[in-house]
């Protein structure tokens, strides 16, 4: 073919900004390399006979775009469940593994600003697909896809009741039921809008629901459950006095949460909550896993249990390749997605926020008295990110300044520096020396492959310390031309 079109699959598939590069005519592009890809397939857990589910979010056009996949798909002899109403992201990974599907396509740009849009291609097991997949899928870009005799077949299917049943069966819901807690449930007009909320209901539990509107332009935010964008959440949890807040993204894939006094709770102390409830309350089996960029109370709490840990790179598709190769009971990143292997290889928000109703109900604690245990119990941990909206140009500057050397930030010398993914450095802060059991102190620059952008992170023992840090490397980052 001539121009190559922009499709490029990264670390969960690919996304655009909608009718820019985001078009019908580069969906069928994916669409086509999604088909040869099965078409090609040696495994017969790929067999294309076997079916592709396709489900879409709340974003603009995204029931229109999950057709034209589905009409590429069934053009090439591959038959099609296409759901019949917008659907959570792993409740399309679900139907992927409970129906024994080929694979999934996702229309989604997850937690991106409005203007965007994307395709996640979910394989057999129920997850993300593995590099190796993504990478197999990619080399069929731009090429012509040929016709089968006669279209396959395509059938609207409602991938929600078994996936609810399944949420349901998982959690203690009698247990939930009794606890007393008010809880209120943020769907950030996305895909998980009514899917708690009926939950809660159907077992008498006392709850709030804010911006379950599905809305294509989700309203003054970004459908990320992080801060400023729960904002809402915060404002309603004291409003309506909660005992805590529970936030879902764009497609329902991600977690954030609010505690009794309005105070955000990142994913990282989420994580460490539910890891913390299944290994003392659940002992299940299993090893840990966690992202480069994710906190390291994480390594704290499995060296109390005696519990393997393997940290990976940033992206849920290196959670997904070690639970599929190892015994993973749990693994996590840094944006709030979150996995347990008994439910599926898949981030899943509307779970991770039914077990954290869950633990509070087991624990009788508020979620902001859960998180003091654990920072009682293994030190304090805050943590920070900002991403920086910059120039390609001035965005490789600074990482080529990183990894020249760096001797110090914000007056903290540099002791080890590791490059797993980005470049991490490992600080000397005099802070510390004051707290007992105090978080060691880390500042991690990462650029985005596909965006002109700079994310920076840091964990450390005082929010403080964070937010110098942070301003620290942005300083560093804007004056890496000079």
């Amino acid at each position: 073919m001539g121009n190559r079109s922009p499709v490029k699959f990264g670390t969960d598939g690919w996304r655009g900004i909608i009718a820019d590069d985001f078009t019908f005519e580069n969906v069928r592009v994916a669409a086509r390399a999604i088909a040869h890809y099965l078409l090609a397939s040696t495994d017969p857990k790929e067999d294309p006979s076997k079916g592709v589910c396709i489900g879409y979010d709340t974003r603009f056009l995204s029931p229109q775009f999950a057709k034209a996949v589905a009409e590429v798909l069934s053009a090439a002899g591959i038959p099609v469940k296409l759901a019949n109403q917008v659907t959570p992201t792993p409740a399309l990974s679900f139907a992927v593994r409970g129906l024994g599907a080929a694979g999934g396509v996702m229309i989604t740009s997850s937690h991106n600003p409005y203007q965007w849009n994307g395709v996640k291609y979910k394989a057999w097991y129920g997850g993300s697909g593995k590099p190796s997949i993504m990478s197999a899928i990619e080399s069929y870009l731009d090429q012509p896809l040929p016709l089968a005799d006669k279209p396959a077949s395509i059938e609207e299917v409602d991938f929600l009741p078994d996936y609810i049943d399944a949420l349901k069966r998982f959690a203690d819901l009698d247990l939930i039921a009794k606890s007393g807690f008010r809880l209120a449930i943020d769907c950030m007009y996305g895909a998980g809008s009514g899917i708690l909320a009926g939950i809660f209901q159907s077992i008498g539990v006392d709850y709030v629901e804010i911006r379950a509107d599905q809305d294509p332009r989700f309203p003054g935010i970004n459908p990320e459950p992080i801060e400023p964008h729960v904002r809402a959440l915060e404002v309603a949890v004291v409003e309506h006095k909660c005992d805590a807040g529970l936030v879902t993204d764009g497609d329902a894939d991600r977690i954030g949460a609010v505690d009794e006094h309005g105070n955000f709770v990142d994913p990282h102390k989420i994580f460490a909550v539910l890891l913390e409830w299944l290994l003392s309350r659940r002992k299940w089996p299993g090893d840990v896993t966690r992202a480069f960029n994710t906190t390291c109370m994480i390594d704290r709490i499995c060296a109390r249990y005696g519990r393997t840990l393997h940290e990976h790179g940033i992206g849920f598709k290196y959670v997904v390749d070690l639970m599929l190769e190892k015994d993973i009971l749990i693994g996590g990143e840094e944006s709030g997605g979150i996995g347990i292997s008994r439910h599926l290889p898949e981030r899943d928000g509307l779970l991770n926020a039914l077990l954290l109703a869950n633990v509070m109900a087991e624990e009788g604690k508020t979620l902001g008295q859960l998180v003091v245990a654990l920072q009682q119990q293994y030190g304090e941990h805050e943590y920070g990110r900002i991403d920086l909206h910059i120039s390609d140009e001035l965005k490789n500057a600074a990482i080529a300044r990183a990894k020249a050397g760096v001797k110090e930030f914000a007056g903290m010398p540099v002791e080890r520096v590791e490059t797993m993914d980005g470049i991490k450095f490992f600080l000397d802060n005099p802070e510390a020396k004051t707290k007992q059991n105090a978080a060691k102190t880390w500042l991690l620059l990462r650029a985005s492959g596909t965006e002109p952008l700079l994310r920076i992170y840091s964990e450390s023992c005082s929010k403080e310390s964070v937010a110098k840090l942070l301003e620290a490397a942005r300083e560093f980052a804007m004056t890496s031309l000079q």
